[in-house]
C-alpha cells in the first residue's frame, strides 16, 4: 500500500496535471501571473513550514485547539490507539474507524477504477446519453447541440443526490458538467479553427444535468430513469436570473440584458453544495478563460486574458468578447442556486455570495435556523468565504415555505477570513515545528457588505460583490493555497478547508510561509480544521489548526491529525470533500504528485483513529476525481476528463476507459458498492 510509483512524464505538468486539462479546464492558470499582487498575509505558509519529524513524535498527544475571544472551544485529537483486527469479518472489511472498514487500495496507474476487495461498481451515466424526451442515443460521428442539449452534459463534477418521495427506490440526481475537452470530443478537432456547430455542442455540453435515478434492491447500483418530468438539461444558454444586492445593477447590465438581471448560461461549474431546504448550489469557478480582449485592472484580477481564448467562443458570440461587452464577465463567477424539484424553475445566481472563482458552497444552520454558507475561491494565494443570512429557513415543504426559503441567500452578510498563527516568530517555512508544539492559531471574520451597505472603504456594496476579490485585498485576508471544497461536518460544526497545492508559495516575489499554510513550493496541498468561537457558525472569530498536510506518508513535511503515519495511505492535492454518515470525511484528489492516478480517501475525524486514512478507489487514466457522495450502501462518484493527456485526441486516445478499446473516451458517474449488499465501510 505504501510504495510510491515513479512519476509519469504524461502527468506532471501544472502540479500533476496534463497540458490538456490546463488549457481546457482552466485556460492555464498555473502558468500566469498570479491575480493576486496585494501584499496580505499567505495562510498556506504558515501551516507547512512548521511541520517535521518532531510533530511525529507527538503522535500520542491529544491536540486542542482553544477559541480566543469568544470563549474556549476545543478540537480534540485522540490517542494513537489501534484496535487489533477482527478474527473474522465480512467480505471487504478490515480493521478501521466505523466507516471506514475496507481493505485500502494501492497507489497504482490502471486504466480503470479500482475499487476495494469485496466491492463493486457500475457506470451510472455516460457523456451523451439521453436524458429528456426525444433526445436520441449518442453517436458521436452525428452529434448536434440540439442532441447534446438533451443528453447528459460533459465533465460531470459535482453531484447531489436527494430523495424523491412518493416514488420507491428512486433519487433526484444532480450534476455539474464543468468543462469540454473539444480535441477529445471531436473527430478531426482544428483548435484554431472551430466550427459553429462544434462550439455550439460545447455550449450546449456545459451547465448542469437533472437525472432521476432508480436504486436497485440488493445493490447499491443505479441506473438513469430517462424521461422522468423531473429531468432537466441547463446549458450555457440557458436563461438564469441575477438575484440579490447587486442584480439590476450598471456592473451587470450589457446591450443583450438593459436590466442586468437575466443571464443566459452557466460556465465552469466546478463543485457545489446540497441545501437543507432542497436545493442545490453551483460554483462558478474558472469562466474567466471562456472572455476574450480583457483590459481592465479588475478584469486582470480576475484572470481575464488581453488575447484571444483557447475555444475562440468570442467569434460566434460577442458577449464573450470584453471589447464589446465589458460587463458580460460580471455576470460569471457566482454560485446558482438550482430547485431541482421543479423543472420549470429559473435558477438563481446569488449575488449576495459574492463573485470570485467559486469551488463550492455548503451551508450550515445557526441555532435559530439561519444558513451560512462556506465557500474557497479556487486560485493561488486567494481567500475563503462565508455568508451569514439575515433569515431563518422556514421548516416544511409548503409551497410558502419553499417560496420563502428559495430567498434565503439574498440578504445577509458577506465575510472573508483573516488567520493568525499563535507562533509567528517561530516560522522560517523549513518545516521546523514552532516551539508551543503545535500549529494553530486563531482567526476572524473581516465583514465585506451587508446589504447594499458596504464596510470596505472607497466601495460601493454592489462593487463589493462585483469586485469581491478587490475588497478581500483591500481589508487584508489571509492569502490561501487554492483553497477548493470548504465543508462543516454536520456531526461536529468543525469546518474543514481544502487547499490544494500552490507551486508558487515562497517563490522570489511571493509570500512566503506563515503558520497557517505550511510549505514552500507546496506541490500536495493540506487541510485545515476550523472550529467557530461557541460552535456558532455566525460567530466573527474562530479558531484554527492543522489537520492534514498531504503527500508520503515517509516525508517528515507530512501529518495525519496525530495518527501513527505508517499506517495510512499517501495522499496528494485534495480536492472536493464530503461526509458520510459516520463523521469520516471523504477526500477526492485533483493532480497527484505521487506518480499515481487520482482517488478518493476516507479519513476518521474524531476518536481514538482521528487521522486514520485509508484510499477507497482510483481513477482511470488521465481523469480526476470529482462529486463525491458517500451514502450508506454506495458511494457516487464523478470521473472527470478520462484520457486527458498531453497529445491525446480522438484519433489518439489515452484511455479505453469506459467502454473499452475502440470506443470513445467518455467522462461518467460511477456508484461503488459492496457485493454483499451491506453497508459501505463497516
Amino acid at each position: 500500500m505504501r510504495r510510491l510509483l515513479p512519476l509519469l512524464s504524461t502527468h506532471s505538468h501544472g502540479g500533476g496535471r496534463s497540458a490538456l486539462t490546463c488549457r481546457y479546464r482552466c485556460g492555464d492558470a498555473c502558468f500566469h501571473e498570479v491575480p493576486n499582487t496585494s501584499d496580505n498575509e499567505y495562510v498556506g505558509d504558515v501551516i507547512a513550514g512548521a511541520l517535521s519529524r518532531r510533530s511525529m513524535m507527538r503522535a500520542t498527544a491529544a491536540v486542542t485547539v482553544a477559541a480566543t475571544a469568544g470563549g474556549a472551544l476545543a478540537v480534540q485529537g485522540g490517542q494513537e490507539a489501534v484496535a487489533a483486527t477482527p478474527t473474522a469479518r465480512p467480505a471487504g472489511t478490515s480493521a478501521g474507524a466505523r466507516g471506514l472498514r475496507f481493505t485500502p487500495v494501492a497507489p497504482n496507474t490502471d486504466d480503470k477504477v479500482t475499487v476495494p476487495d469485496g466491492y463493486a461498481q457500475s457506470v451510472v451515466i455516460r457523456w451523451g446519453e439521453p436524458i429528456l424526451r426525444g433526445a436520441p442515443a449518442f453517436d458521436a460521428d452525428k452529434q448536434s447541440a440540439k442532441a447534446q442539449a438533451g443528453q447528459f452534459g460533459y465533465n460531470n463534477d459535482f453531484l447531489s443526490l436527494l430523495p424523491l418521495h412518493g416514488e420507491r427506490g428512486r433519487q433526484v440526481m444532480v450534476a455539474n458538467h464543468e468543462y469540454t475537452d473539444e480535441v477529445l470530443m471531436f473527430q478531426g478537432y482544428d483548435p484554431e479553427n472551430p466550427t459553429r456547430e462544434q462550439v455550439e455542442i460545447a455550449w450546449a455540453a456545459h451547465g448542469l444535468s437533472v437525472v432521476v435515478v432508480q436504486e436497485e434492491h440488493r445493490s447499491g447500483r443505479l441506473t438513469p430513469v430517462t424521461r422522468h418530468p423531473l429531468n432537466r438539461r441547463l446549458t450555457a444558454t440557458s436563461a438564469f436570473e441575477l438575484t440579490g444586492p447587486a442584480a439590476g445593477g450598471a456592473l451587470l447590465r450589457t446591450s443583450a440584458d438593459p436590466a442586468g438581471r437575466t443571464v443566459l448560461g452557466t460556465l465552469n461549474n466546478c463543485a457545489g453544495g446540497t441545501t437543507p431546504w432542497g436545493t442545490t448550489l453551483h460554483g462558478e469557478e474558472n469562466f474567466n478563460q471562456y472572455f476574450a480582449h480583457g483590459s481592465s485592472p479588475t478584469d486582470k484580477r480576475y484572470g481575464i486574458g488581453s488575447g484571444a481564448t483557447e475555444r475562440k467562443w468570442e467569434r460566434f458570440d460577442k458577449r464573450f468578447d470584453v471589447k464589446q461587452e465589458p460587463n458580460e464577465p460580471h455576470r460569471f463567477g457566482w454560485v446558482v442556486e438550482l430547485d431541482p424539484y421543479d423543472p420549470d424553475s429559473t435558477p438563481r445566481k446569488r449575488t449576495a455570495l459574492g463573485r470570485f472563482k467559486h469551488e463550492a458552497a455548503q451551508p450550515r444552520l445557526t441555532a435559530d435556523g439561519r444558513p451560512v454558507v462556506y465557500m474557497g475561491d479556487d486560485e493561488r494565494f486567494d481567500y475563503f468565504y462565508k455568508f451569514v443570512s439575515s433569515k431563518r429557513m422556514m421548516k416544511g415543504s409548503s409551497r410558502r415555505a419553499r417560496e420563502h426559503n428559495l430567498t434565503l441567500l439574498d440578504e445577509g452578510t458577506l465575510y472573508v477570513a483573516k488567520l493568525t498563527g499563535d507562533s509567528p516568530a517561530d516560522i522560517d517555512g523549513t518545516g521546523k515545528l514552532p516551539n508551543d508544539g503545535e500549529f494553530d492559531g486563531s482567526g476572524h471574520w473581516i465583514p465585506l457588505a451587508t446589504g447594499t451597505t458596504s464596510h470596505v472603504p472607497g466601495m460601493t456594496a454592489e462593487e463589493v460583490y462585483v469586485f469581491t476579490r478587490v475588497a478581500a485585498d483591500k481589508v487584508g485576508a489571509t492569502k490561501m493555497d487554492r483553497p477548493e471544497d470548504v465543508e462543516p461536518s454536520p456531526r461536529t460544526g468543525r469546518v474543514y478547508v481544502a487547499l490544494t497545492n500552490n507551486k508558487d508559495r515562497g517563490a522570489a516575489g511571493k509570500a512566503g510561509a506563515d503558520e497557517a499554510n505550511p510549505r514552500t513550493t507546496n506541490k500536495h496541498g493540506h487541510v485545515l480544521e476550523l472550529a467557530e468561537h461557541w460552535d456558532d457558525p455566525a460567530s466573527d472569530g474562530f479558531a484554527w489548526r492543522l489537520f492534514l498536510v498531504a503527500g508520503d506518508p515517509e516525508d517528515p513535511a507530512t501529518y495525519f491529525a496525530g495518527y501513527p503515519k505508517d499506517k495510512v495511505s499517501p495522499i496528494s492535492c485534495p480536492d472536493n470533500v464530503a461526509f458520510d454518515p459516520y463523521g469520516n470525511l471523504w477526500i477526492s484528489t485533483d493532480g497527484n504528485q505521487l506518480g499515481s492516478h487520482d482517488g478518493l480517501f476516507a479519513v476518521a475525524t474524531q476518536g481514538e483513529r482521528r487521522g486514520e486514512l485509508k484510499q477507497f478507489l482510483t481513477v482511470p487514466t488521465g481523469a480526476e476525481t470529482c462529486g463525491p457522495v458517500i451514502q450508506e450502501r454506495r458511494v457516487l462518484v464523478a470521473v472527470q476528463h478520462p484520457g486527458e493527456v498531453d497529445g491525446a485526441s480522438v484519433e489518439k486516445p489515452a484511455s479505453s476507459w469506459p467502454d473499452g478499446p475502440g470506443k470513445l473516451v467518455r467522462p461518467a458517474v460511477v456508484a461503488v458498492y459492496r457485493k454483499d449488499g451491506r453497508n459501505i465501510g463497516v
